[in-house]
């Protein structure tokens, strides 16, 4: 019954986004030793699984005559932060309108060192979330990757002058290719899930509160990811 009070708590606090085997993994950690198929079977029993997941949409506008940079992330071997950065826009549905986010991501240590949200698409909503990713880390600029999609907002001259301007390394993924930005695709799916999905904004402030308190409190600090162990 202690085990099951405990595994209701987490499954709540975590809005039922959460599978199994991250809950078990959170049971390990405060001292409960269960397998993740006991874990698994009381999840269905008490209705704790996972609500469905939704199709993923796509915003990325590539039709453009803008230069485009070779793919220089495929191959790279990570062995600590600042090393390959992953940038990706997704959107949001608020109640009578969309709106944008803009994320810049560390691979190596799967923190968000960037974001913003806007009402659209525009080179500058980018731009935000590299700026603030920009002036809270501390690199050296030619031993640094940035790699995004093909996107009209990554190949733009203001874009690339920042990138430029700091000696980073600029890498995009091949055309009609997601798979190449896998990461920041995941990253955006669980966003979606564990905050996004199930949460009514009111206007873009309280969603620009709400995610931010997300992305800093709980993404950055507090998540288990299963790639870092």
């Amino acid at each position: 019954m202690e085990l099951r009070s405990e595994l209701q708590k987490l499954a709540v606090e975590h809005h039922r986004r959460r599978g199994y085997r991250v809950l078990t993994e959170h049971l390990h950690r405060g001292g409960h030793v269960v397998n993740h198929k006991r874990v698994l079977r009381l999840m269905r029993e008490d209705n704790l699984l996972c609500l469905r997941r939704r199709k993923y949409v796509f915003t990325t506008d590539s039709k453009h005559e803008l230069p485009v940079y070779p793919n220089l992330a495929r191959r790279v071997q990570l062995s600590g932060a600042n090393q390959l950065w992953l940038a990706d826009i997704t959107f949001i549905r608020l109640r009578e309108e969309f709106i944008y986010l803009a994320v810049v991501l560390d691979a190596y240590s799967r923190r968000v060192i960037g974001w913003e949200l806007g009402r659209n698409l525009q080179a500058k909503l980018a731009t935000g979330a590299l700026k603030m990713a920009l002036e809270g880390r501390c690199f050296r600029g030619e031993e640094l990757i940035h790699h995004s999609d093909r996107g009209v907002q990554y190949a733009s001259e203001e874009y690339i002058k920042l990138l430029s301007g700091r000696e980073i390394q600029i890498s995009m993924s091949r055309s009609g290719n997601p798979y190449d930005n896998a990461r920041a695709e995941r990253f955006m799916r669980t966003l979606k899930e564990e905050q996004v999905y199930g949460t009514q904004y009111q206007d873009l402030d309280d969603a620009r509160s709400r995610i931010g308190e997300f992305l800093e409190e709980v993404y950055n600090r507090k998540r288990l990811h299963s790639a870092l162990g």
